[in-house]
């Protein structure tokens, strides 16, 4: 039985695992793709009623693009055919971690719309469904079959590459380490112009990239291609905390920082400033080199621009994991035996040849081998189809928790300032209960947790008639210091917001003052990163945007700083000015986070310090 409504919104506003699953369970999911030219659907509902039982899948969102067109060739299969009704299977976008996770709680499925539940998951690894299976039920996961495979790669902007001696040379993760560990950067290879070795990682707890990689490192430290046991990850706790230092932020998904890269690419910069590896699936690297960097869906008529300069696929010498993109019929209850059927003839379709032969056009490898990868699998798209030599299988599950504990602790430390607009506007309701204010106070407060003590973290309010040592505009709740023990302290803080006053909006004025304060601090081996949660428009600065535009983006072009601070805006509410936020976010590298339905703010808050 569902929790009652008010119980669960306490529960997502104070479990941060709780938060980080419903960010994108509640906020992605209602974004599904349905094929074809079905009619809009009745206003609350996630689909229309086609008279078919309907099939949801929940799959990472790399395979949304191709589980779409395959539950479209599905309707024209023999398994289909043998069904006693029709069925309409359609995917929707559940990052696998944060599906696993959800499907662990024990709860509902976080939606109010039951269409929207899952009868089919499609992670991306056996990983996440062996996780379920030992933390939950296996009778939970069902029986997951791999139906198609991407190895985990580092793209690389080509210049890069070959300046390691790509594709001749054989690159090892221990050779990234030493550039990441030289003081010379890519100097020490003769490109002192390119600055420090920088890598882009996504969060192991809710990513498989990010997963994957952290055991090969393991299984690079070790020496081993089979067998990593957790006594191998103990022993690689240096070696991979050195690989960390090189990480510019944690994204959420790899799509995230693709965009950022290729709009510096398009922009003439080569990304070169921004990252110089991304620890990617190769099928998203194909799709960043179709110039779809995010792995969007493909709208009819829409053209895709590609990258003026490519990422190439280094795979790792001394082997890389793959992702084997199981998919199985969930045990939940809330699944009729009508959608269970539907589900199994489904899954049985994804092993077929027909279905099969599609997977090669999404940059997928097919497990049929009768199946030609085709023209998209070669040099030209920045892949090697003879490639991983290598295969590191799966370790045990154990060992799996003990490398993401690992990383908890070896992961880069981070410097984040929390800058709050706090102006009048912010009185205004959100629809459940709160005000603006309220919900960004409890989405501060439920994020705290996810810091360490050793993390540096600061809270700034801005609005008009304040002052303080930072200057006007501002109030200072917490100087950016380490957190220790001072969450509790911080959380009462947070709380004492309520009663400030509130005036104008300085946005800009209030950016370019945090900006210099964080940039004075900046530590090369810290993520240094400024959190900006803005309602609504700019009414009172002297700064102009193109002039903060000029001065927050010079630590970021080619040659800059080896320590840049990079702006996350959050866009709160209807009223936020998107257009300059995202201004803001791409001249630092950073991210803006849309929460445009204020009542999400929790939710959005937790999902944009994921990053850190």
């Amino acid at each position: 039985m569902s929790a009652p409504r008010t119980a669960r919104r306490t529960l997502f506003r104070r479990t941060p695992a709780a938060l980080a699953t419903a960010a994108v369970a509640a906020l992605v999911l209602a974004a599904c793709t349905g094929g074809g030219e079905d009619p809009e659907p009745e206003a609350g509902q996630g689909f229309p009623d086609d008279g078919c039982t309907h099939i949801t899948v929940a799959t990472s969102s790399e395979k949304v693009n191709m589980l779409d067109e395959l539950a479209t060739a599905f309707k024209e299969s023999p398994e289909h055919e043998g069904l006693d009704t029709c069925a309409t299977v359609r995917p929707t976008n559940v990052s696998s971690g944060n599906a696993a996770r959800y499907l662990t709680s024990g709860d509902d499925w976080p939606s109010d719309d039951r269409a929207l539940w899952p009868t089919l998951w499609s992670p991306a690894s056996t990983v996440w469904t062996d996780r379920v299976a030992a933390a939950a039920s296996p009778n939970l996961v069902g029986e997951p079959a791999s139906f198609t495979r991407t190895p985990v790669v580092f793209g690389m902007p080509e210049p890069m590459a070959k300046a390691l001696g790509w594709p001749d040379t054989p690159i090892s993760i221990t050779d990234l380490e030493g550039l990441c560990q030289n003081p010379e950067g890519w100097g020490s290879v003769g490109k002192d112009i390119w600055g420090a070795f920088k890598i882009s990682k996504t969060n192991p707890n809710t990513s498989t990239t990010g997963l994957s990689t952290i055991l090969m490192q393991s299984y690079e430290a070790s020496g081993k291609s089979e067998g990593l046991t957790g006594d191998d990850v103990d022993a690689a706790e240096d070696f991979s905390r050195v690989f960390e230092e090189c990480v510019i932020h944690y994204g959420d998904t790899t799509g995230n920082v693709l965009s950022t890269l290729y709009d510096e690419t398009q922009n003439g910069a080569n990304g070169s400033a921004y990252v110089s590896a991304v620890a990617l699936e190769e099928t998203s690297l194909l799709n960043y080199n179709k110039g779809n960097p995010d792995s969007h869906t493909v709208q009819p008529g829409e053209t895709l621009t590609p990258p003026k300069t490519k990422l190439v696929a280094v795979y790792p010498s001394g082997g890389s994991m793959w992702s084997d993109n199981p998919v199985t019929v969930l045990g939940a209850d809330w699944i009729t035996p009508e959608q269970r059927t539907a589900g199994e003839a489904f899954a049985a379709f994804l092993q077929t040849t027909p279905a099969q032969q599609i997977l090669p056009e999404y940059g997928f490898r097919p497990l049929d081998e009768s199946v030609a990868l085709g023209d998209l699998f070669t040099a030209s798209f920045g892949v090697d189809p003879a490639q991983p030599a290598v295969t590191l299988p799966k370790p045990d599950v154990d060992v799996i928790s003990t490398a993401i504990d690992q990383w908890t602790q070896v992961r880069k430390p981070s410097s984040v300032l929390e800058l709050i607009d706090i102006s009048g506007s912010m009185d205004d309701p959100i629809g459940d209960g709160r005000s603006r204010l309220d919900g960004a106070i409890e989405g501060a407060q439920t994020t705290l947790d996810h810091f360490r003590s050793t993390d540096e973290v600061g809270v700034w309010a801005f609005t008009t008639g304040v002052e303080s040592d930072e200057g006007e505009g501002i109030q200072v709740l917490r100087d950016v210091s380490a957190l220790g023990a001072d969450g509790e302290k911080l959380d009462s803080s947070l709380d004492d917001l309520r009663y400030a006053q509130r005036n104008g909006t300085p946005l800009y004025d209030a950016i370019l003052t945090a900006y210099e304060a964080m940039g004075e601090r900046a530590e090369p081996g810290r993520i240094n990163a400024i959190v900006v949660l803005s309602d609504g428009e700019d009414t009172d600065s002297t700064t102009s945007l193109d002039s903060l535009i000029a001065k927050i983006g010079k630590s970021t072009k080619e040659g800059g700083t080896d320590a840049p601070v990079r702006i996350f805006p959050i866009a709160y509410g209807e009223g936020a000015d998107t257009s300059a936020l995202q201004r803001i976010a791409d001249a630092t590298g950073g991210q803006m986070f849309d929460a445009s339905d204020a009542e999400r703010i929790d939710l959005v808050f937790a999902s944009v310090i994921n990053n850190f």
